[in-house]
């Protein structure tokens, strides 16, 4: 299941900044805080856009606010609360002024870019990921973003299979869980 080709792409920038730039826990463990939050957050634009320059220290301050604002998006849906989701999605597209651009770069095709006028590059990528995350909202898809369920894990993903079943933000969680339920029953 895909939305169209940029807002997955947007819509995982969104999920790789959350997974990397917010506290909590991944796989059963404390996510620290990241030591060098530029090198973090260019990992987080490259989960999605491989080829994506470094980050400055001061953009990599400016995203992780972003992260954090875009986390709420994800609990919100995952508590099933889309009026909540809406309302910080709709506060960001607000603010960051996001307007449709399209645009050709890189040896790309003409494709859509929803930066607001003279934004910042961290600004660029918040517009960006509201305005994927409003087209997942405001579609039959909406609750396909999640957050995991296994046990001592909350990070984010956006759920792409085809019948929208997916639980866990990787295998390694889903295993987790399906080998403390195997070894549960093995005790009982």
């Amino acid at each position: 299941m895909n939305f169209n080709s940029h807002t997955d792409l947007v819509v995982r920038v969104a999920v790789g900044l959350v997974n990397a730039l917010t506290p909590g826990e991944r796989h059963g463990r404390a996510v620290p805080p990241p030591g060098d939050l530029a090198a973090v957050a260019t990992d987080g634009l490259r989960a999605a856009y491989p080829g994506h320059r470094e980050v400055t220290e001061a953009e990599a301050g400016e995203l992780a606010e972003t992260a954090a604002r875009l986390r709420t998006v994800f609990d919100a849906v995952a508590r099933g609360d889309l009026d909540a989701a809406a309302l910080q999605v709709n506060s960001l597209l607000e603010e960051t002024r996001a307007r449709p651009l399209l645009e050709r770069h890189d040896g790309e095709p003409w494709h859509l870019h929803f930066h607001g006028p003279g934004g910042t590059m961290a600004g660029d990528w918040a517009a960006s990921c509201a305005t994927g995350l409003a087209m997942v909202l405001g579609s039959e898809f909406c609750e396909r973003l999640g957050v995991c369920t296994a046990p001592h894990c909350d990070r984010v993903y956006v759920d792409v299979s085809r019948n929208g079943t997916r639980r866990f933000c990787s295998t390694a969680c889903q295993n987790r869980v399906k080998t403390a339920a195997f070894r549960a029953r093995g005790k009982a």
